[in-house]
């Protein structure tokens, strides 16, 4: 029997933080460049704030379970929004690089534990149904991506030294979603008896944790270093390269939503491996283009492949978890956060070296890691439907 998803009000609340830090993911990638030739910086160390983003993450992986033990799903997810406030406000006041790059250490934490709990608070709410629920809330999110996008590239096409302000502009936002969304007479938080989850993971889960690496590693190398590609590529200006990033998140609003519904007779892993080839294809047109319409089309479709995969994935972690989601989510993390700080330092080392477009052919690579893992450690997780 078909199900369909309730979007209430606990939907609304969870996915619109989503968007908030979605809103700063959006903005930070195609700032890169604009940040560099503020700071006068190589490639390599304008690369360390994507790696200061993965040590965030992976500090929140390593302290989720203990979070949510101590505080409960619910206000953890406040907290992690108040810290990526801060870290935010710091990014933007804080010219020298050595501070943009702890303020991004500050916000990354923040972004991650909101994250965590993004999947697990959605996951316990619908159950069965949390497929669908969690790639449309993401869906949500990606329009929060697409927005911060378009805020700095507008904000630097028009007005190129106040570039920041697009990226401050989700501070108002947090206020509403805090003040006016916040659960103020929810039940109080009984820590478990039996403390934080914990204890050993399956060799299989493992392997599978190694795929979601693959997977986020090409999703942040194609996002942070896109719009130097493009620029490479076409000889466009650094603000209209940056607008062109727009069809990345465009792409992955439009997989989210409506993935869900066209791939629903299938299961999560054939999901996910139908993402992951159409991301491949994406990714060939992009690499090989050298005109700027073509280049945003494949951007589109790169973004719609990239767009489920990280879904998917916490799903088969959390189903091979043996019933431990807050303990799947911190090895999650940890994951996000390793692919999150190597893969733009790497590949912005790689692009010092060798130039961006040969040092972009490392995301093929992780695509096709991804895609085996898939196929060698099979998860038989069912989708949920929604008519």
């Amino acid at each position: 029997m078909a199900h369909k998803v309730k979007r209430d009000s606990f939907f609304w609340t969870i996915a619109l933080q989503g968007a908030a830090v979605n809103i700063f993911l959006g903005a930070f990638g195609p700032s890169q460049p604009l940040l560099r030739a503020d700071q006068g910086t190589s490639l390599t160390i304008a690369g360390l704030h994507g790696t200061a983003m993965g040590v965030a993450s992976i500090m929140a992986g390593l302290s989720n379970s203990h979070l949510v033990h101590r505080f409960g799903r619910s206000s953890t997810g406040w907290i992690g929004l108040i810290i990526f406030s801060i870290g935010l406000i710091g990014f933007v006041a804080a010219p020298p690089v050595e501070l943009t790059i702890l303020a991004a250490l500050v916000a990354g934490f923040g972004v991650s534990v909101v994250i965590n709990n993004f999947v697990t608070s959605l996951t316990g709410h619908y159950g069965k149904q949390s497929a669908v629920a969690l790639t449309q809330a993401n869906a949500i999110g990606s329009i929060g991506y697409v927005i911060g996008t378009l805020t700095v590239g507008l904000v630097a096409d028009s007005f190129r030294d106040q570039w920041r302000i697009g990226i401050l502009a989700v501070l108002p936002f947090v206020l509403y979603l805090f003040f006016f969304r916040r659960i103020r007479d929810e039940q109080a938080h009984v820590p478990h008896e039996d403390g934080p989850q914990g204890g050993k993971l399956s060799g299989h889960f493992w392997i599978s944790w190694f795929g979601f690496f693959a997977c986020i590693a090409s999703e942040f190398a194609i996002s942070f270093w896109a719009a130097a590609l493009i620029r490479d590529r076409t000889d466009a200006t650094p603000a209209i390269a940056t607008l062109a990033v727009v069809a990345f998140g465009s792409g992955m609003a439009i997989g989210r939503w409506y993935g869900p519904i066209l791939l629903k007779q299938w299961e999560i892993d054939a999901q996910l491996k139908i993402f992951i080839a159409t991301q491949f294809f994406g990714f060939a047109g992009l690499w090989f283009s050298h005109n700027l319409t073509i280049s945003f089309f494949s951007l589109l479709v790169t973004g719609i492949g990239v767009s489920s995969q990280f879904t998917l994935s916490s799903l088969r972690l959390i189903g091979l978890s043996d019933g431990r989601p807050d303990l799947a989510m911190g090895k999650n993390s940890l994951a996000a956060g390793s692919a999150i700080g190597l893969s733009p330092f790497v590949l912005g080392i790689l692009g010092d070296h060798l130039g961006i477009s040969r040092a972009y052919l490392m995301v093929p690579v992780l695509m096709i890691i991804a895609y085996a893992v898939i196929q060698f450690i099979p998860s038989h997780a069912e989708p949920a439907h929604e008519l």
